[in-house]
């Protein structure tokens, strides 16, 4: 993966101590979820199905923390990190996969569908590229009241083959909407290798056929994501959107709990495992002097406290009443 001078003048800029930590605090609460409910689901504690992030925690993290708290996201079912990164917290996600009645979305979502409105975030669409047009018609909506807030719109790269994404993109162009769309390619729509189902695999390139700005960058060094999310950003508050991000990563998981992930090469999961963003941001704040390895280890015993007090709560917290059931039917 060739490093583009985006992402070198990333690592050279300079960031306060504590902004710096604070991003790595975020991803380490991304993977530390993650892995807790992995094993919560092999216990048969979760209901239905999950999808994971991860190695993916850089592109949630980089692009939320360039937003304001009354910008929004559109997520997709693989929500998880795009939720905490954006502000949920961990016991109303809990709370949520347990289905109970604290969840973000009243225990009506599970992991496929969570999102809190009042912090910026539509609950997720499981429908693949199914968030790109809706984004899109938000961010037309900031527009007609002329507000200057701007929507992420995550999705993977498979997306880019459903007809909704170019009628999106496309619409989203010819009228400058205030939109970021973020591929999160990860090199895999489920279990088919992305080379398998295009031509030309450099999505942004392809993308710049709808005469909007596009970059294509590394999506596991998260100052990148944050510096090309917080350019892109600019552009659509000052009405020179919409913007298109494809961030280059990879989940060290696979798809759904269920996936042994055979279709991943051996050697191919070994080189991606050294691009791990939580290892590489480390070792990034280690060289920068701004933490040694006991602050680091510090920050994920923090998280685990955290993880573990949320556990408690989820798994005490009530079920929805029957009389929920034709609740928030429509809006």
């Amino acid at each position: 993966m060739a490093i583009t001078s985006l992402e070198q003048s990333a690592m050279q800029s300079e960031y306060p101590p504590q902004f710096l930590m604070e991003l790595y605090t975020r991803m380490v609460r991304i993977r530390q979820f993650e892995e807790g409910i992995k094993y919560l689901f092999l216990e048969g504690l979760l209901p239905g199905t999950i999808h994971q992030c991860q190695g993916q925690e850089a592109t949630a993290v980089g692009v939320c923390s360039a937003l304001r708290e009354d910008d929004f996201i559109t997520s997709t079912f693989r929500a998880h990190g795009h939720a905490l990164a954006k502000g949920l917290g961990m016991t109303e996600l809990l709370s949520e996969l347990h289905g109970a009645a604290t969840g973000c979305c009243k225990g009506k979502g599970g992991s496929m569908h969570v999102g809190n409105m009042s912090k910026g975030m539509v609950p997720g669409i499981a429908i693949v590229g199914g968030g790109v047009p809706l984004a899109t018609g938000m961010a037309l909506a900031f527009k007609m009241k002329k507000t200057d807030q701007v929507v992420a719109c995550f999705f993977g790269d498979g997306a880019v083959a459903e007809g909704a994404f170019h009628e999106g993109v496309n619409m989203a162009a010819i009228w400058d909407l205030p939109v970021v769309f973020v591929c999160e390619n990860n090199l895999y729509g489920a279990s088919t290798h992305i080379s398998q189902v295009m031509r030309d695999t450099n999505i942004a390139r392809r993308v710049t056929s709808y005469g909007i700005r596009t970059r294509q960058l590394d999506g596991n060094d998260v100052l990148a994501v944050y510096e090309a999310a917080e350019s892109a950003v600019a552009l659509c508050r000052e009405g020179s959107g919409p913007v298109f991000l494809e961030l280059l990563t990879y989940r060290l998981t696979g798809h759904s709990r269920r996936d042994p992930c055979h279709y991943q090469p051996k050697e191919e999961r070994q080189v991606q495992a050294q691009q791990d963003p939580l290892l590489r941001f480390a070792q990034e704040l280690k060289r920068r002097d701004v933490a040694d390895d006991e602050a680091l280890k510090a920050v994920a015993a923090k998280m685990e406290k955290q993880f573990n007090i949320a556990v408690d709560l989820a798994k005490k917290a009530l079920l929805p009443d029957l009389s929920e059931l034709t609740t928030d039917v429509y809006a």
